[in-house]
């Protein structure tokens, strides 16, 4: 929305300036950022928005403002430099909380929907030392880290659901399309037919008949799966019964271990507590592995050793339960959790690599083999009538 904002400068003089906000609200606050004594604020007519306003990005802000701290300045220069580079409501909420006195964290926090809790926590951590640029490096790090695998798998997996998608569109118009009307052609020849053609044939022409019900099933199947995944008991149900599959579940509960180990030893080089930095992670678990955590939590709470509480859980590898004491010993559990979650996301990758080239040949031979089932058992009566015309 647009809205006329009448204010003085710094010379006392009347300046009218148009600004863009959510609300006449944000809009005072806006001007009062740009050091003007405002005294009015009108909402202007409707406009025709040409383009949509940015969207802001917490991790681009990250490296920015990592960078102007890194080269001198200090936090409030810093924000008031990004707020006068990209006009945000955000950046001008956050340079008028500092202004105000209110600590960064602090002023992040009126953020959720942009800055989350364990972004909110490193900075919190680091505002004790004074040391945010190296706050930030830590999560932007962590934050690549977490980008570098999941662009693996999304990457990985984008070859193989175009494949199934067309496949199925193939196979579906196949069987509901193109089979009803060959039924109909071959009805009067049924028993004349091969066993698996007749199959084909008889689903083709109860299709044809049925297909109103046909449809209302496929409806109501849908609308249940949709409603069966916004479920979490359904899918924590799911969840295990997947990571029961020979090798890729134990992979896929090792990708959920390896973002446990990470964010937890981030944030436990922040100087958070144990304790406190395994109840921010429960949110990155799967459902059905944060009740293995809360009994971590609770054996950890009790005086046992991490390690141990893990292994007892199900939380840690032999690889992890044997680093884990080493860090134990050692006294730098963080970092420690950090080389954990690198050498599991290396393996990851090494996987990845791995199963999508032996899967993708597996699966177009199984698609091609099932189109090719379907056209060649539809042929099969032609075929028949053209070896008896001979």
């Amino acid at each position: 929305m647009q809205f006329q904002v009448h204010a003085l400068d710094a010379r006392q003089q009347v300046v009218a300036l148009s600004l863009e906000a959510a609300s006449e609200p944000v809009a005072r606050a806006l001007a009062e950022a740009r050091g003007l004594n405002v005294f009015s604020v009108k909402r202007s007519g409707w406009t025709l928005r040409l383009r949509a306003p940015s969207a802001f990005k917490s991790s681009l802000f990250s490296v920015e403002l990592m960078s102007l701290l890194g080269a001198g300045l200090n936090l409030v220069e810093a924000m008031q430099t990004l707020a006068e580079k990209q006009n945000h409501e955000i950046l001008s909420g956050i340079q008028g909380a500092l202004q105000r006195g209110e600590p960064f964290s602090q002023a992040l926090a009126a953020f959720p929907q942009h800055f989350s809790p364990l972004y909110v926590a490193t900075v919190k951590s680091a505002e004790r030392s004074g040391n945010i640029k190296e706050a930030l490096g830590r999560y932007i790090s962590h934050q690549e880290e977490l980008e570098r695998v999941r662009k693996k798998v999304v990457s990985a997996s984008i070859y193989p659901a175009i494949l199934v998608a067309v496949g199925t569109l193939v196979l579906g118009f196949l069987v509901l399309y193109v089979v009803p009307r060959f039924a109909s052609v071959y009805e009067d020849m049924a028993g004349k037919l091969p066993f698996f053609s007749q199959l084909l044939l008889a689903w083709g022409s109860f299709i044809g008949k049925h297909a109103l019900m046909v449809l209302s099933a496929f409806i109501l199947a849908l609308g249940a799966t949709l409603f069966g995944f916004s479920r979490p008991a359904f899918r924590a149900w799911l969840g295990r019964k997947l990571w029961q599959l020979p090798a890729l579940g134990e992979r896929m509960k090792t990708y959920q271990l390896a973002r446990l180990y990470r964010t937890a030893g981030m944030l436990m080089r922040a100087g958070i507590p144990a304790l406190r930095a395994l109840e921010m992670v429960d949110g990155l678990l799967a459902i059905h592995l944060r009740g293995n955590l809360a009994r971590a939590r609770r054996l950890i709470g009790e005086g046992h050793a991490m390690s141990t509480a893990f292994v007892e859980t199900g939380l840690a590898t032999p690889v992890a339960a044997r680093m884990m004491r080493v860090g134990e010993r050692s006294g730098d559990m963080g970092r420690m959790l950090g080389e954990i979650a690198r050498f599991h996301d290396d393996e990851t990758a090494r996987f990845i690599d791995w199963f999508t080239r032996a899967f993708e040949p597996v699966l177009m031979a199984v698609l091609g083999l099932a189109v090719g089932a379907v056209v060649v058992l539809m042929y099969m009566p032609i075929f028949e009538l053209a070896g008896s015309i001979q």
